[in-house]
């Protein structure tokens, strides 16, 4: 069965989501994440995706004290990304508790410091971050497009070892209408080896069950949770 791994984004260390990555469409859900990452524990799920949006924006670790609080106080498989740029953000992430950390602005902008995490951590904790709109990558909270196209970034990075990504269609993330199916069967397609993590547009478990039909890896899902339109007991029963 596909694993099925809620997100929880900060801002002012408090749980919000946004649309389409716009920071101006922000919604707070909870301003306790703890409270949140607590009861999807308590519904059986093992894994947390934290994006420290904070981080994305300034380009460095904000928020760790709400992953160090998680990570003490849950048995969640945490991993982490937002704003790391740097080794010591890195040092940060895994000291607060962090299994492991998501890499995207940075695999765009340093490539050397990306692969000389790979090469110090492992491809284990170290998941390659490609967040697209119509097959262009986008980075720094998707504030910023590139030319570079989602299918050459993955090859480049599959050939240097890069075994797990989560991609992100940016069109469909926080609008509740769908998943990019296509996308990552394509993805699937034509890297067979990877673990893929797919994000953004998840509206029901009806989504779910599609990717996972598909062979898609994985599935991160936020919103559709938060709004209601997938509860707790639904994701409870697809993992039994």
């Amino acid at each position: 069965m596909i694993e099925i791994i809620p997100a929880i984004d900060i801002i002012d260390a408090k749980c919000v989501r946004l649309s389409q990555g716009d920071y101006a469409q922000k919604k707070v859900y909870n301003e306790n994440p703890l409270e949140v990452a607590k009861e999807f524990e308590a519904n059986g799920i093992k894994r947390l995706h934290l994006v420290d949006l904070d981080g994305a924006k300034s380009s460095r670790i904000v928020n760790y004290k709400v992953l160090e609080n998680i990570a003490t106080h849950t048995n969640l498989t945490i991993d982490f990304g937002g704003g790391l740029k740097t080794d010591e953000d890195l040092r940060i992430a895994f000291e607060s508790g962090a299994s492991m950390v998501t890499g995207g602005s940075i695999a765009v902008k340093n490539r050397d410091m990306f692969l000389s995490w790979l090469k110090k951590y492992g491809s284990e904790k170290i998941i390659l971050g490609a967040d697209a709109k119509n097959e262009q990558i986008a980075v720094s909270g998707w504030q910023e497009g590139t030319s570079l196209n989602l299918f050459d970034f993955l090859k480049d990075y599959v050939a240097e070892g890069v075994s797990k990504i989560i991609c992100t269609d940016i069109s469909k993330d926080g609008m509740l209408q769908g998943s990019n199916v296509d996308l990552y069967v394509k993805i699937k397609t034509q890297f067979p080896t990877l673990y893929v993590i797919a994000s953004g547009g998840i509206s029901s478990i009806d989504d779910i069950l599609n990717l996972n039909d598909k062979g898609i890896d994985a599935v991160i899902t936020g919103k559709a949770i938060y709004e209601g339109k997938i509860t707790l007991k639904d994701l409870q029963k697809l993992q039994m």
